[in-house]
């Protein structure tokens, strides 16, 4: 088998962005950084091509991933031209994130183009050691191996010298290279500022506190503990006389600040908790407090007559969904709520459903809320926390979900000509 003149780039991401990281913000932590992957990638591109005067076959971009999820910029990745993305796993152990089976990975697709002779040149962006095995196997079969290494921020090596001194070329990407595509991001004294939430997400935020119903809460306990005191029986719908006062709301409220919430009207008998009403029913997500559930199947019926957006999808509609979202939807919170959205408005048979959800912000319906965030889960957003949902992204999705909602009804209700 003839051996085809061109050269491929395997990048290990851990290593490339932790070492810009390193070089830029004094830490490997990648959330440190800003990366710009259209530029990085047309930058590897040109310099490969340089160094090895040969075409570009190809440059596979392999990292790490929570279940092996691709997460919002592997999506933007793997959708640029002749760009492959591999994950591995991405596991926490001891507080700290760790790849597995990245370099794993790396070995077996670089033994497997020497072996096929499926390019003349490899370039390899990493400094683990154990990819030496694999280096050593490229070069048997004619290979030319060329190594890149990131600026070391101390001066010194941060590769693996077993593979410094196996590579046939070598070159450092250095710091005014990485600036191309890589910023530090900007810190104010030690810690980095907290990022200003969008005014949609802000509004949202602030829709649910149940603080009337807290200060309620508290107000029935205390005098609940005064009637013990007296000796005179307790107030209906008073808390028990041993009852702590429901803290006060710190920030977002939890479901379980709101189950220390008892519904009005509630009786309360002398040193036995009292269950919160039959007919009240905490909901959490976007919904809040306790609320009234109606109709036969418990659910309100002002949304019952609202259709999910998978009862309004065609099996045509949700390949080419499917299609939409791995090639062009980059999984940004807020977008991904957009998209979402859109779809749903394009579907639904009656208008009538659009007016009727717009009245009710900022509560989404519980059946399309949940909708909305198993689709969000499919881009890697819920993957957060030890696989808790982040707090900041539900709020963002919801808030893209709103703003497409607004911006339609709002056109509905302008008069064709204005």
């Amino acid at each position: 088998m003839e051996r085809v003149d061109r050269c491929v780039v395997l990048v290990d991401a851990g290593y490339l962005l932790g070492a810009a990281a390193s070089l830029l913000a004094g830490e490997p932590a990648r959330s440190r950084i800003t990366v710009d992957h259209s530029a990085l990638i047309q930058g590897l591109r040109e310099r490969a091509e340089a160094d090895t005067e040969q075409p570009l076959l190809r440059i596979y971009w392999f990292d790490g991933a929570p279940d092996r999820v691709p997460q919002p910029e592997h999506r933007r990745l793997r959708v640029m031209p002749r760009v492959t993305v591999r994950l591995g796993a991405l596991t926490r152990s001891d507080g700290r994130w760790a790849q597995k089976g990245v370099d794993a990975a790396m070995h077996a697709e670089l033994t497997e183009l020497a072996r096929n002779r499926a390019c003349s040149d490899v370039v390899l962006v990493t400094g683990d050691g154990d990819l030496l095995p694999g280096l050593m196997s490229a070069k048997e079969h004619g290979v030319a191996v060329h190594l890149w290494a990131v600026q070391a921020a101390d001066g010194d090596y941060n590769q693996s010298e077993d593979l410094v001194a196996e590579a046939d070329e070598r070159r450092v990407l250095d710091r005014a290279w990485i600036t191309k595509a890589v910023r530090a991001k900007e810190t104010g004294g030690v810690c980095a500022p907290p990022p200003v939430p969008r005014p949609e997400i802000a509004a949202i935020l602030s829709a649910p506190l149940p603080e009337a119903a807290l200060a309620a809460s508290a107000e029935r306990a205390s005098e609940a503990q005064a009637a013990a005191r007296n000796g005179t029986a307790a107030p209906a719908g008073s808390a028990a006389p041993h009852a702590q006062p429901a803290p006060g709301p710190k920030g977002v409220p939890t479901p379980k600040d709101l189950a220390a919430l008892r519904a009005p009207g509630t009786q309360t008998v002398q040193h036995a908790p009292q269950p919160p009403a039959a007919n009240a029913t905490l909901r959490w997500s976007s919904d809040k407090g306790w609320v009234e559930r109606g109709g036969p199947l418990g659910e309100p019926a002002e949304t019952a007559s609202l259709p999910t957006l998978a009862q309004v999808t065609s099996a045509e509609q949700r390949w080419a969904d499917r299609e939409e979202d791995i090639t062009t939807v980059g999984g940004d919170p807020f977008e991904v709520g957009q998209v979402f959205a859109r779809r749903w408005m394009e579907r639904l048979p009656e208008t009538v459903h659009l007016q009727k959800l717009s009245t009710m912000y900022p509560r989404i319906p519980h059946r399309i809320d949940g909708e909305l965030l198993r689709y969000a889960a499919r881009f890697g957003l819920l993957a957060h926390k030890d696989d808790q949902i982040d707090e900041h992204d539900r709020y963002a999705i919801r808030a893209g979900f709103w703003r497409e909602i607004d911006v339609r009804a709002a056109a509905e209700r302008t008069p064709v000509g204005e």
